[in-house]
This record gives structure tokens, C-alpha cells and sequence, in this order.
């Protein structure tokens, strides 16, 4: 037994194809964004005004033991600021924020830091 369907209402297939559309250039909008920021981040390391990851990263591995699950960049009051959230020995997550231009930690919580710290 074959079905047969009548095609849609032109005003439907054009409301569909519409939707369709705002659907793709919202969904293209975070990674557009996602690429600007990458941008500001990759020409601030560039110019010198703050310290590549891999900097950043050694030191928290001079600083804490444990292993690094996210970093973020951040620019607060024109301040800019590395992020990184870091899984402890004992299972905890840390959060420490780090100056990106100096490598100076300006903040840091979670349950078991403090052992976590290696000796300097």
C-alpha cells in the first residue's frame, strides 16, 4: 500500500525554511563568538600583554599537585585573568585564578588546597 502526502502550503515551507534559518546563524553565533575571543587571546600573547597558557600551566604545576580539568581567560576591569580549575589528589576541585601578565596567583579556593601545595 503506497501513501501519498500533498506538498505543504507554500506560506508553510517558507515559515519552515525561515525557522530553519534563525536556527543555523544562532547556532553559528557561540562559535563565532568562541573565534573573536580566540582572536583577543591569541594577539594579547602575541603583543606581550599576557603570558601564553603553558606558562600559566607550569606554574600551577610548580605550585599544586593534582591534575588541570578547565582554564578559562577572563578579562576583568582590564585585568586578565587565567582560570583554572584543578582536580586534587583527595578528589576535590580547586579554583585558581592567576594574573595572565605576571603569573601571580591572585586567588585560590577548595576543599584539601592546602595540602595539595608543594613545598616551594
Amino acid at each position: 500500500m503506497k501513501r501519498f502526502s500533498a506538498p505543504l502550503p507554500r506560506p508553510v515551507r517558507l515559515l519552515s525554511a525561515a525557522a530553519l534559518a534563525a536556527l543555523l546563524a544562532l547556532a553559528a553565533m557561540p562559535a563565532a563568538h568562541a573565534d573573536k575571543d580566540a582572536d583577543r587571546a591569541r594577539a594579547a600573547v602575541q603583543s606581550g600583554e599576557i603570558l601564553p597558557l603553558s606558562r600559566i600551566l607550569e606554574t600551577v604545576s610548580r605550585q599544586f599537585a593534582g591534575d588541570v580539568i578547565g582554564v578559562e581567560l577572563d578579562r576583568d576591569d582590564g585585568v586578565w585573568q587565567y582560570e583554572v580549575k584543578l582536580l586534587l589528589p583527595g578528589g576535590s576541585v580547586a579554583k585558581l585564578e592567576y594574573d595572565a601578565r605576571t603569573a601571580a596567583l591572585i586567588k585560590a579556593k577548595g576543599r584539601g588546597l592546602e595540602e595539595a601545595r608543594k613545598k616551594p
